[in-house]
Formats: C-alpha cells, sequence, structure tokens
C-alpha cells in the first residue's frame, strides 16, 4: 500500500465514469495516495456510492459519446494517468437496448483514446470485462479469441479490440492496457440484476433472496482486488511501458451463484430459494485465467467468502446511518494489510 500510494501522491489522473460502482471505489483510493483526480461521468444513479461516500476531485458531467466534451476536459486538466471506466455494464439492459449499449462502450471507448492521442497522458487502462471472450466454460487467457455472445459483451470485446488497435498504431507515446475483470462485489452497489445488490434488496425487504441460477459459476471477487489492480498495473507500466497489454484481473477460483447466496444469507441472517425471471442468454459458467498479471506481483488478498462479509458489512452499515466514507477507508486499509491469498 505505502509503495503504490507513493506512487499516485500528487499525480493528475483522469477518471471516466467516476459516479459508478467501481469509479467510485477507484477514486477513493486514489484519493487516499493524494493524487489529484478529475471525473468525468453522468449524473450517477440512485442510489449511489458516489452520493453516500463523496467524492474529492474535479467532478465533470459529460457523456463519453460526447467527443468534443471530453476531449476538452482532459486538454484542460493535463492528466499522466488515465482510466476509461465509464460504459452501459448490464447485460439485460443490453439486450434491451443494444444500439445505446454499442455507442457508449464502442464509440465512447474511441473517443477516450481519441482524447488521449494530444494529451500529456503517459499510461492508461481501459476496464472491460471478462466476459469478452468467444469461448464459455473454460478458464480463459488474455491470447483467447475475443467475441462476446450478447450486446454488452460483444460491445466490450469490440472496446477491448479497439484500445489494442490504438495502443499498437496510434498512442506510441502511451502506454495503453485492457483490463478484463472478473464479477465486483462490494459496498455500494445497487445495479438490477446482480446478484449481491438483489441480495441486498431483498433482505432489507425481509424477503427471500432469489437466485436465477445457482448452478452458474462466476469469477466472483471484492471490487478492490480489481480496482487495486488497475492502479498497480497502471503505475508499473507508467515506469516500464513495455508492461502494456491485456490482462485477466481473477479470483484463484470461480464460485457458484448458489454458494454465493449461502455466503451472503449467512452473513446477513437471511434465506434464498431459487427464482426469478431468466436472461436471454446466461453462461453456464465464466472463468479467468488471471496468471499473468499474478507473475507482475499483483496478487489476489481476499477470499470470496470475504469479499461477502465486507459487503454485508458496509451495507449494513449503510442502514444503520453510519459514515460510509470512514467504513470504505476502514476496508481499504484492512484490504493492504492483508496478506496475499496462497496461490
Amino acid at each position: 500500500m505505502t509503495d503504490l500510494f507513493s506512487f499516485y501522491r500528487g499525480k493528475r489522473v483522469f477518471v471516466t465514469g467516476h459516479t459508478g460502482f467501481k469509479g467510485g471505489w477507484l477514486c477513493r483510493l486514489l484519493a487516499l495516495a493524494g493524487a489529484e483526480v478529475c471525473g468525468y461521468a453522468q449524473d450517477p444513479a440512485e442510489p449511489s456510492f458516489f452520493r453516500l461516500c463523496g467524492f474529492t476531485g474535479e467532478d465533470v458531467r459529460g457523456d463519453v459519446r460526447d467527443h468534443p466534451r471530453l476531449s476538452e476536459a482532459v486538454r484542460q486538466f493535463r492528466p499522466q494517468l488515465a482510466f476509461h471506466l465509464a460504459a452501459q455494464p448490464l447485460v439485460a439492459e443490453g439486450f434491451r437496448f443494444p444500439r445505446e449499449t454499442f455507442e457508449v462502450n464502442v464509440m465512447g471507448t474511441v473517443n477516450f483514446l481519441e482524447a488521449l492521442r494530444a494529451s500529456t497522458v503517459r499510461s492508461a487502462v481501459v476496464v472491460t470485462t471478462d466476459k469478452v471472450y468467444a469461448e464459455e466454460g473454460k478458464a480463459c487467457r488474455e491470447g483467447d479469441p475475443l467475441d462476446g455472445f450478447d450486446p454488452y459483451a460483444n460491445s466490450k470485446s469490440c472496446a477491448d479490440l479497439i484500445s489494442g488497435c490504438y495502443a499498437r498504431c496510434l498512442l506510441q507515446g502511451t502506454a495503453v492496457s485492457r483490463m478484463r475483470a472478473g464479477n465486483s462485489l462490494g459496498g455500494g452497489d445497487y445495479a438490477p440484476g446482480r446478484i449481491l445488490p438483489d441480495c441486498v434488496r431483498a433482505a432489507e425487504r425481509g424477503e427471500p433472496v432469489r437466485v436465477r441460477d445457482p448452478r452458474s459459476v462466476r469469477p466472483y471477487q471484492h471490487v478492490l482486488e480489481a480496482v487495486s489492480a488497475y492502479l498497480q498495473l497502471a503505475a508499473m507500466q507508467y515506469e516500464d511501458p513495455r508492461l502494456a497489454g491485456s490482462y485477466n484481473v481473477a479470483p484463484l477460483c470461480g464460485t457458484s451463484t448458489g454458494e454465493l447466496a449461502g455466503l451472503f444469507c449467512a452473513a446477513w441472517g437471511c434465506s434464498w430459494r431459487q427464482g426469478g425471471e431468466p436472461l436471454p442468454h446466461e453462461a453456464a459458467a465464466l472463468y479467468l485465467e488471471g496468471s499473468k498479471l499474478r507473475g507482475l506481483g499483483v496478487l489476489p488478498r481476499w477470499s470470496v467468502r470475504q469479499a461477502v462479509e465486507k459487503t454485508v458489512e458496509w451495507e449494513k452499515a449503510r442502514l444503520a446511518g453510519r459514515d460510509l466514507r470512514a467504513v470504505t477507508d476502514a476496508q481499504i486499509e484492512e484490504y493492504f494489510s492483508s496478506p496475499p491469498l496462497h496461490l
């Protein structure tokens, strides 16, 4: 933690999607490190991590589809590092609004990368997803073909490929990596159709948690695993651009949705049952192979059980009216104080 925070102290960092769940946790880490942050995003949905914990930095509201506004924000801020998290992030919304999903996730990424071409950015990370890969049911490696099945997944596959093209051909002065993270868990996520937010909503209402497919397997991990990996790689490639590339951010093993619901219910004190409206397509199992990133010393620290327990801790603190910024900061401190998991 000390070395990572020392690197970011005083650095100018541009973040798209700072009003979202992952963006909020990323920006809180940057604030604790003493970075100067400019966030660019639309208004958050409510409730949101952004509103509950606040934001320390320059807050610019804008759509990533608005290329002139995004480029001007980057030009005026003059960042040294940049993170692209703004996206339409939901599988179900991709089926309902495919054109908008491709516009945001594909052209939004193009606009971000175009903004970097005339910028001072030395290191950039484009966040995609574990769902970019063509194959399901196997532990996907970074060199495997990209061709996500549904509109959301496919739009992120396109964004990933586009980022690779810009990195090779148009951004030789900027180290650009694509980071494909597994499903992130943590306090402050209220997106519809995601398992833990759905669990929290059901528990708040005093209803049993409903799980669409308890046998489905996903690479669940705490959000701090993902955002700390983004920060670590961005710092490393800032110093050594040869490290730029594509990286999976993965837990040591996958977890079934039924097991995850069981962990949540044990921590909260409730019950679950199978049910819920199925999606038009939902992979039975998604796995990521994460040895490439772990080979750089970026190692997971919390098990999925700890990830669920910390989510429950955060959400119960919210219901109790506690200071959620203080709760968040304490969890960040605890995460970085935890030893890496045994490989």
